[in-house]
Parts: C-alpha cells; structure tokens; sequence
C-alpha cells in the first residue's frame, strides 16, 4: 500500500490495546514511516522497487532502531499533545523500541501478501506471505479499515472512562 492511511488502522487499534506496554506516537509512526521508500521511488522516479529494503525485515529492523533513537529525543515535546487527547503514558527507551519494532513489522507482515515486488527475508529472493488472487489487498484493506472502526471505538470507551474517573475524583457518581 503506497504511502497510504490504511496502515493508520492496525497501527492505531494496536497501539490503544497496548498502550500500556508500547509507545503510542512512536507505534503510530512506524506503522506509516516504512511507506516513505515507495514515495520516494514515485516521486523521483527511480529504477528501484516500490517496496524494496526498507519493506524487508533487515531493512525494517534499521529504520526500527533509527526511529527508536529520533522518537527516544523527541518523545518529550510529544507528551502534551498525549495529554490532549488523554493518551498519556510512562516513556521509556523500552517501549519506544517494542512500538518501533513491532510497528513496521505489521507493515511488512500486512504488505508482503500483496506486492510481488516484497522481499520480507533479504538477502533471500523469497516471499513466501505473498498471495496471487483476483482482489490483491482486499482482504488487508478490509483489516486496516476494520482496525480502524476498531480503534475508534477503543478509543470513545477510553474517553467515557477517562470521565468516569475524573469525576469520581470530584466525589461526584457516574456510570450508573
């Protein structure tokens, strides 16, 4: 999937059901950052796969490790935004590393059954998650899109509960 938001879906559902074991921003990041090679290969029209490297899981693990160093130093300028939205988390290198990892693998994972162009296992000229049929990618879109509708509701019953404690705090009762 070239550049698209679909990966936003499993990156945004996973990344609330795990938000106490992953970093949230840095899981959101890096279920995108790998469709960066597929942009830059269109726009500057390169003789070079769509999904190459980086959409392998050698190439991956190194943009893992690089935005787990980037977000390590910026994660603190991103902690208010988190309040904002009432995502606030403990940060540590830890999580930022798991949530970098794991993130573009599921990418690498969602994008292999599609394109004939993924190596998963470079050096090795193998993808064995690749699936020919007629609709390439329904069956991944439909997931990221279910993700989605997923994430959303994760995420309204977080903000119900969210006041639901603060007002509990404010000695007054809710949620009867």
């Amino acid at each position: 999937m070239p550049f698209t938001s679909y990966h936003l879906g499993p990156g945004l559902m996973i990344g609330l059901l795990f938000i106490n074991i992953i970093d949230f921003p840095t899981f959101l990041i890096a279920s995108i950052i790998v469709d960066m090679e597929p942009f830059v290969v269109l726009i500057f029209s390169l003789n070079y796969p769509l999904h190459g490297f980086f959409h392998s899981f050698l190439g991956g693990t190194i943009v893992a490790l690089l935005l787990t160093v980037v977000m390590s130093k910026m994660r603190k300028y991103i902690s208010s935004l988190m309040s904002f939205f009432k995502l606030k988390q403990e940060v540590s290198f830890k999580r930022i590393l798991v949530a970098s990892l794991m993130g573009i693998y599921i990418h690498i994972l969602l994008d292999s059954p599609i394109y004939t162009d993924i190596q998963p296992f470079f050096p090795l000229d193998i993808n064995p998650f690749y699936r020919n049929t007629s609709f390439p990618g329904l069956l991944e879109t439909m997931i990221c899109v279910w993700c989605f509708m997923g994430a959303l509701i994760i995420y309204i019953i977080r903000i119900f509960q969210y006041k639901c404690i603060i007002q509990k705090l404010d000695s007054k009762s809710c949620c009867r």
